[in-house]
């Protein structure tokens, strides 16, 4: 108590210190800590709870974690399995945390999906303080809130697959180019490039999609003259080169033969796999490799400004995107007097502007395209809509501005409605609340909504919006999701055969129960039989296609060699290749099962298939069909 009432420049110190550890920034409300406590809280329960509940969730990167957690080499360069055949195709920077996470809590559903989680947490915090330099406490909190209960959120953020990892990145790279807006210091560039980097080491070029608003909106906001400016973005590149470059350049100097296969690609080259398949591919559909027949057209929905409105993506996340949109440019209207380094206006523009991007971007790509990518707009649209519906509640006062909000109030309503009708089977009367809800919310914002306190009608027009998404989210929890193509919702566990899941239709199934797009599940007699002397071999077994082998990889411990990568369809290894494995008595068993005819890409998987049931014995354990290759006919 002397040390605050304490006078002069050491007490003053004191206090200072005291006020930021209590409430945060010191010109914060008393409030603000404990609620920016509070809504970590809350993201942490959504993210954390039941956590295991998905089990092995994507077991294609659960593998490769396995492996990653036993094999150093397997860790640094994202590989299938610990004897290293053939890597996922991804960088493997989101493996590496769940790597290191297996390592220090042993393998389990749990420890791999514990950084994911995380990330999810670390990424409404991000958020938070993204909208929070410039705006209201309350508008802040809007935003992390908005995040947290956005459905498809829910779902990765307990999810394997890289997205996570990606979503917390560019959202870091957003506040460090703010930051660099509002000092004009090159150093926040620098680590914004740094956080691309990582995300092209994460998802390959999905991370690039938002340089163009980074670049745009600090080319135009950032206090420096012009050539310092585009100085900095050249800096800038050079960090994103350095972060993403140092990785891909050891691949591509360390000789194939000494590595595994970079999967997803047809030539061993991860260059091919960024521009082909995982690249350009996915905008035009030209996926050499990919799961879809050349013959057949796109099997990934139709493509047009309204995609991620349709069929089971638009329970993902576009609850508000009606009111968000409309908003952003109303608010970006009201700011049009600001000076041109305004950080405020320049924090719309950043948000705004990836949010617009990238649902561009998803909505006219031809290629693979699966629901959950929505993910990566999460963060933009939180953020957007908070800023947005924060500045208009306070110009309440003004008549226009309430019917404004009315408007908006009543579409998203509307649009919340047709989503949960979209699961009609689902809490049917929940749709009716969510109507009643809105009505109660147009009607106080056009009689109420001007008076100076509005907590009440701030209440029940936020509970009119987000009941849909709450809904969504918290049934997302509940549910198990398994396997490569999953959705969040009601429906997420049962993927349906539609427009905007046209993939399930290509779940062909080996003899195993095993899919293209989910693992074989392993009963513990199966797997004890399979391991018997698996100590001899370099891979206790070989099975055609990643998911396949994951399953048995998973249920054994020990490294299966996924023949063809995730599709069947890359050369790896060569038919040539497998035979000498054979011959060296590196190989045990093969698992039987077959796969549809890929969108080009190499045929040597069916070769091995067709060798080996010409050449050895085939025996049945416990109901499933194998070749014992230590057994040949002859």
């Amino acid at each position: 108590m002397t040390a605050i009432t304490e006078r002069g420049p050491v007490g003053m110190r004191v206090l200072s210190a005291a006020r930021v550890l209590v409430r945060g920034r010191t010109d914060a409300p008393a409030w603000e800590r404990p609620a920016f406590i509070g809504l970590l809280a809350v993201a942490a329960a959504l993210y954390l709870v039941n956590l295991s509940v998905s089990g092995w969730a994507n077991s294609f990167y659960s593998a490769a974690v396995q492996a990653g957690s036993v094999n150093w080499e397997a860790f640094f360069y994202g590989s299938s399995d610990a004897a290293n055949s053939i890597t996922v195709d991804k960088p493997p920077a989101s493996l590496w945390f769940m790597a290191l996470s297996v390592r220090l809590l042993g393998l389990s559903p749990f420890a791999i999906l514990l950084p994911e989680a995380l990330m999810g947490v670390a990424t409404v915090g991000v958020l938070y303080a993204i909208v929070r330099r410039r705006f209201p406490a309350g508008t802040a909190l809007l935003a992390g809130l908005t995040l947290a209960l956005t459905p498809v959120a829910a779902l990765m953020f307990r999810f394997n697959n890289p997205d996570a990892l990606l979503v917390l990145l560019l959202t870091l790279a957003v506040l460090f180019t703010l930051r660099g807006i509002e000092s004009g210091r090159l150093r926040w560039v620098l680590w914004a490039g740094v956080m691309v980097g990582l995300g092209f080491l994460t998802k390959q070029l999905q991370a690039f999609l938002i340089l163009p608003v980074l670049a745009g909106v600090y080319l135009y906001a950032a206090p420096r003259s012009l050539r310092v400016r585009f100085g900095h973005l050249f800096a800038a590149l050079g960090a994103v080169i350095v972060s993403a470059g140092w990785w891909v350049a050891i691949v591509a100097l360390v000789p194939a033969s000494e590595r595994p296969y970079v999967g997803g690609s047809q030539t061993n080259d991860f260059l091919e796999l960024t521009f082909g398949y995982n690249g350009f591919g996915r905008l035009t559909g030209a996926e050499t490799g990919s799961v879809t027949s050349a013959s057949v057209g796109s099997h990934w929905g139709y493509t047009g400004i309204d995609r991620l409105f349709s069929g089971d993506i638009g329970g993902q996340i576009t609850w508000l995107m009606f009111a968000t949109l409309v908003a952003l440019g109303v608010i970006l209207w009201l700011m049009r007097k600001l000076p041109r380094t305004s950080a405020a206006r320049a924090t719309a523009l950043l948000l705004g502007g990836t949010l617009v991007f990238t649902a561009l971007a998803f909505s006219f790509m031809a290629g693979i395209f699966h629901a959950y990518y929505t993910v990566a707009m999460a963060p933009a649209l939180a953020g957007s809509f908070a800023i947005g519906a924060g500045m208009l509640w306070a110009r309440r006062s003004t008549r226009w501005v309430r019917i404004l909000m009315a408007v908006l109030i009543a579409g998203t309503v509307a649009w919340g409605f047709e989503l949960l009708y979209r699961s009609a089977w689902w809490l049917p009367w929940l749709r009716w609340i969510v109507v009643l809800l809105g009505v109660a919310a147009v009607v106080l914002v056009i009689v109420r909504g001007g008076r100076a306190r509005g907590v009440g009608v701030a209440s029940v027009a936020l509970a009119a919006v987000l009941l849909g998404p709450l809904a969504f989210t918290l049934a997302t929890l509940t549910v198990s999701h398994t396997g490569s193509v999953v959705t969040a919702g009601p429906s997420a566990s049962v993927p349906r055969l539609s427009a905007s899941n046209p993939a399930s239709a290509l779940q062909i199934r080996g003899a195993t129960g095993g899919t293209l797009l989910s693992a074989a599940e392993v009963s513990p007699g199966l797997a004890k039989q399979l391991s018997a002397g698996a100590t001899d071999y370099t891979w206790v077994a070989a099975s055609l296609g990643s998911n396949q082998a994951a399953g048995y990889q998973l249920a054994t411990g020990y490294p299966v060699m996924p023949v063809g990568g995730f599709n069947g369809s890359d050369p790896s290894p060569t038919l040539s290749q497998f035979q000498q494995y054979v011959a060296q008595r590196q190989i045990h068993w093969y698992i039987a099962g077959r796969i549809g005819k890929p969108n080009g890409g190499s045929n040597d998987s069916s070769r091995i298939a067709s060798w080996v049931a010409a050449n050895f014995e085939e025996v049945t354990l416990q109901g499933v069909h194998f070749y014992d290759l230590t057994r040949p006919l002859s």
